[in-house]
This record gives structure tokens, sequence and C-alpha cells, in this order.
């Protein structure tokens, strides 16, 4: 049988942020860079791979360390970290692999046989006369590097705009040659950063960083995140070389801009930077982007959504779901982990991660310890939002909790709706059940659990109980 898929779609033990999806030989291979838990700083790890059949998509194995850190010779005593990564075939058929270290600004480049490795350090991208992109006299720093290979060229499209600063100007694309080295065409600027959107037509979803380049049928839809951080935006243009037109936003990590069951301006998660792109799997497509946990900026974990594509070629903002990747709403029956949830939040609204002050999705252990995550730092007006269920005749729910705390879990099915079911809870330093009966009409739902009380309280899980 096939497995649920959820959000994250990998286990909650792994920190996967930056994603690149691709669909190589019936398989759906996620690349990206690789944060710690409880990390001190983005981008700790080395290069992992992760990948699932398309026809599978709650199935995900591990493929390994593909790129050890240490593999450049820029950094063979391990001192830099691996920014956000891209992969692309070449006109050899090999797979390419480009990054940038986070301390110099030059465009690495490894390559392997397969796409999940292991990749081996192939050079660095440059000039024709051996000048290394972003070297050069004018050349922009070098960041998170955006690859499309067609009719034996690679587009790199690559940058970095802070709000501010005008010594950069916005995401630039070169091409290279089949070599997929050596530069073809120079630095051309295709999307503007704030400094320079008046008048563009991105004014507000002005380019920050997160370059990505993806074609459907005759258009390319270049996927950045914008000045606001926490958003997936897209332009879209006939040719890799642009002129780009700003579409639209794709995703918020804290789902603003939504107004199917919230307020647009509302907030319901806790939102930082964002990086991603969107793919076509066993003919649908998603927006592939990351969310924030451990109350932090550092331990980011990929999370999926199915976005649709309009006449015109525009594509909705896709809303933030549990159920992801899943091809429809989660079975309204079972146990499910505290860490699905797509929605936290208090009664006092936040767009960015904002520390102790909230809850957050966290984990026992270290780093690597395969524990299931769940949500701690729960206090008065604490609220976690699931999305969705298909439910059919529930009549119980249970919640898993622990902490001091001494108050009650209410249930809803919408974030300002009426309490359904009302759970008490006890002082306790092991994880204890508790359940309340609950009538939930059938159909598509959504779950939404708040504590009101004293204490401070951590929930493992809950499980919905269905019968005549």
């Amino acid at each position: 049988m096939k497995k649920c898929a959820f959000n994250p779609y990998l286990p909650s033990w792994e920190y996967i942020p930056d994603a690149e999806p691709y669909v190589f030989d019936g398989r759906v291979y996620v690349y990206g860079s690789h944060d710690y838990y409880n990390g001190h700083v983005f981008c700790l790890g080395d290069y992992v791979c992760w990948s699932a059949p398309e026809d599978d998509l709650g199935n995900w194995r591990y493929e390994g360390v593909i790129y050890p850190k240490t593999e450049d010779p820029l950094n063979r005593d391990g001192k830099m970290c691996l920014y956000a990564p891209d992969v692309t075939v070449g006109p050899d058929g090999k797979y390419y692999l480009y990054y940038v270290l986070d301390h110099v600004s030059v465009v690495s480049v490894a390559v392997s046989d397969t796409p999940a490795g292991r990749y081996r350090f192939l050079g660095y991208v440059h000039y024709p006369d051996g000048t290394r992109l972003g070297e050069r006299a004018g050349d922009e720093p070098q960041f998170d590097p955006g690859v499309l290979t067609e009719n034996g060229l690679t587009y790199l499209y690559t940058g970095f705009c802070g709000r501010g600063d005008r010594s950069r100007t916005g995401a630039m694309v070169t091409v290279l040659e089949p070599d997929m080295l050596t530069i073809k065409e120079a630095p051309a600027l295709v999307v503007p950063g704030s400094e320079y959107s008046a008048g563009t037509g991105f004014e507000g979803h002005a380019f920050f960083e997160a370059s990505s380049i993806r074609k459907r049928g005759d258009t390319y839809y270049f996927v950045y995140s914008s000045e606001v951080m926490h958003e997936l935006c897209y332009a879209t243009s006939d040719s890799p070389l642009g002129k780009f037109r700003y579409g639209g936003v794709l995703v918020s990590n804290c789902d603003l801009h939504i107004d199917s069951y919230k307020p647009a301006d509302l907030p319901m998660a806790y939102g930082a930077n964002n990086h991603g792109s969107i793919v076509e799997i066993a003919g649908k497509w998603y927006i592939f982007y990351h969310r924030h946990t451990n109350g932090t900026w550092y331990s980011r974990q990929g999370c999926a959504e199915e976005i649709c594509f309009a006449a015109d070629g525009s594509i909705p903002q896709a809303e933030l779901t549990s159920c992801g990747l899943n091809g429809g709403p989660l079975p309204g029956k079972g146990e499910y982990p505290a860490y699905l949830a797509c929605s936290l939040f208090t009664k006092e609204p936040s767009v960015y991660v904002g520390g102790d002050r909230f809850p957050k999705i966290m984990q026992d252990g270290r780093d690597g310890d395969e524990e299931n995550g769940y949500i701690a730092n729960i206090t008065d007006s604490a609220s976690a939002g699931f999305k969705y269920f298909d439910c059919r005749s529930v009549r119980k729910i249970t919640v898993s909790a622990r902490g001091y705390a001494n108050g009650a879990f209410e249930i809803r099915n919408r974030w300002d709706g009426e309490v359904l079911a009302r759970i008490p809870v006890q002082y306790s330093n092991v994880w204890e059940d508790y359940s309340a009966e609950l009538s939930l009409p059938d159909g598509k739902q959504a779950i939404y659990i708040t504590y009101r009380g004293p204490g401070n309280a951590s929930l493992r899980s809950f499980t919905l109980h269905c019968g005549e």
C-alpha cells in the first residue's frame, strides 16, 4: 500500500531546506542545503539527497551524503558552509551540482554519473580568460545558483539583494558553454532587487534571493524569494534571458495573503526566509518550500503543496496544509503526530519566527537522533492547526501531552470557530493521553487545537476515533 504523504514530507528529524525537486527515471529527487537541529547558523551539514517514487510520494528513501563540504578545494578544512545548491543534466547526460560556499563569491561545480551521486568536484564557473565569476570587476556577489540546461547551453541564475543595498541590482543570468564551466554570455539582469524595482511591476515583491528556474511548455518560470522573505514568487518569460514579468506569490510560509479560511493579512505560522521551486510529478504540479522549527531560522524543513495553472499560465497562491503531496485530505481517523501542524499561532499575530515567545516544533535529543518531533512551549492561547482530513463518523479525540500545565485543550474545525470539545490536562513530566467526545461533520475538515490555562505544555499527537 502507498504511504500517506505529509508536510514536512521527510522524517521529522531531517532538516533539508532550499529544495530543488526533479524527476529522474520515475523518482523524485530533492536537492537542498542541510540544516542541523538546534543549529546556530544555516547549512551546517554536507549535501544529502532523498528520493521517492513519483507514484508514492509518502515513501521517501535516504540516498546518503552526495557531496561533503570538504570536497571543495577552497574548503578542505570544512570551515565554510554549503549554501543552497541546484542540479542540472548536462549535454553529456551527466548530473551537475552548482553551489556557493558561505564566505566566497564564486560558483563551484561538481559532477556525477547518477542523480544521487556521489558528486565529485569539477571546477569553478569562469570567464574564457580563467577569471572566476564573481571576481571580475563589476561582477555582483554570487549566491543561490539556479540552473537550466537546454540546446547545449546552461543558464545560471544567481544573486542576493538586501533592502538598502544599491550595490546589488537583482537576479542575474549567465550563459555557460557545454563544458558547464566556461562563460559564453556575461551576467545580465533578469529580475530587479528592491532598490531598483520602481516602475517594473515587481514593487513590494522584488528579488531577494533563492533563484530557481523551470520551463512549462514554452514559458520559463523564474521562482525566487522576495524582499519580504517569507514568500516565494514567480516571474515568467518566453526566453530564459528575459524579459521576465512579475506573476505573483506561489506560497508564503506564514500563509499571508491567503483569504480562503482566514483574513488575508493574518499570519497563521511563523515565517522567515524561503526557498524552493516548482516541479511536475505524475501529471500534477507542486511548489516545494520550507518552514522553520525550534523557534529559530536555522532548523528548516521541507514542505510542498499542489499548485494549478490557469489558462493564461498564471498560478494562484497555494495554501499551507498538512497533507501536501498526498493528493488530497488525509484519512479522518487514527493517530497523527503534532509536528504535522501547518498552522501555529497565538493571540499575538507574528509574521516571523519569534524564539521563545511562541509555540515551536522541536524534538528531543540531538541532530541526527531519529526522534519524532512535537510542539513545545504551548502557553495560554497557543494554537496548532492541521489541514485537511476526510472525516467520517468521528466520535472522539485523544491528545498526547506532557508538561507543567494545568488547563485544557480546545478542539475546533475552524481557527476562530466554536469549541467542539474540551480536554482537561494535568501536570506531567511524561507523555499522557487525554480524551473527549468529539462530533465532526463528515467531509473535508481541519483540526485546530488551542490551549487555555496556566503553565507550559507540549503536544506529541492527536488521535481521531470513528464509530457509528
